[in-house]
């Protein structure tokens, strides 16, 4: 009996109730069992002022529309949403985006070069950049990255 229940919706007016008998078909069915996620573009532009990289997120939700910047936070990590992501216009496509601020990167990223390299050298512009991308995965966690070097 409770089964037979699951199949209707319970909608409250007043004190009076109406059943209606959800609607089912196969083609729901079938979409049903595909997992739909936001999807993103990333941009990584040069931040003459700090003179870092600066990452950008164009987010589009499950059905491929455009995502308001702002929703792009419940995809960033807690303790980085609206601190250390913004929301500002992306210096090369009309639009605003959510951008991880520069302000603290060439500091964050001197200290991780440093201790991966010991101070020794400098690393190669390619290596710089795949511990660029592993430092904004801790902070957008929810992205899955194809890193095309491995770090050293």
């Amino acid at each position: 009996e409770e089964e037979a229940m699951e199949d209707f919706v319970v909608e409250e007016e007043d004190d009076t109730v109406t059943i209606h008998p959800r609607a089912v078909s196969n083609e729901n069915q079938t979409e049903s069992k595909i997992l739909k996620t936001r999807t993103y573009d990333i941009s990584v532009t040069y931040d003459k002022y700090y003179q870092t990289p600066r990452f950008w997120l164009i987010g589009y939700d499950e059905s491929r529309q455009l995502l308001k910047p702002e929703l792009a936070l419940e995809d960033v990590s807690a303790e980085h949403a609206e601190k250390t992501v913004t929301i500002d216009m992306h210096p090369h496509l009309p639009l605003s985006s959510a951008s991880i601020h520069p302000c603290k990167h060439a500091h964050v990223m001197k200290r991780l070069l440093d201790n991966l390299e010991g101070g020794k050298e400098e690393p190669s512009v390619e290596h710089y950049l795949v511990i660029f991308l592993k430092f904004i995965a801790s902070i957008v966690p929810t992205i899955d990255y194809d890193y095309t070097m491995a770090a050293r």
